[in-house]
């Protein structure tokens, strides 16, 4: 779980979209770490490169997807994924759209990296909540394919 904010990592304030991703893949059965903070841009693929290095299953980030000039995630995940999974980012979207009109803004990316799933989300807890209901059903078929099971 990586959380990309320059102001939560400065201390400015502090994430809350971390804590509720960790606690929601906890209740899908995932062994998940604290939140990793960091500030936008290098060190988000920096952090990605040493997930992706570890061989964890999932990488769910939080934050630094929409359009000003310091939203960089999409692009430090894109450089490091062999393939995207579009479905996946845009039923995150999707299912945001009509209750968050400015989740249409999103531009978080979900694809792979080696053996690792990466899956950009909004830094809002909305966003968090929303995310986790889009991958629930979804994310235990999904590693299970990563890993080469058979559908």
């Amino acid at each position: 779980m990586i959380v990309a904010s320059n102001r939560a990592s400065a201390g400015v304030y502090a994430d809350t979209s971390g804590p509720r991703l960790v606690a929601g893949l906890r209740e899908l059965g995932c062994e998940v770490g604290d939140p990793v903070v960091v500030p936008d841009g290098d060190p988000v693929t920096q952090a990605l490169r040493e997930a992706v290095t570890d061989g964890v299953d999932v990488v769910l980030t939080s934050g630094g997807t929409g359009v000003t000039p310091t939203d960089r995630t999409p692009e430090a995940t894109r450089g490091l994924l062999d393939f995207e999974i579009p479905g996946i980012a845009e039923a995150i979207r999707a299912y945001s759209r009509d209750r968050v009109p400015a989740a249409a803004l999103s531009r978080g990316l979900a694809g792979v990296a080696g053996r690792t799933l990466i899956v950009n989300l909004p830094g809002s807890t909305g966003g968090a909540k929303d995310g986790l209901a889009v991958l629930g059903p979804i994310l235990k078929h999904t590693v299970d394919q990563i890993r080469g099971g058979d559908h």
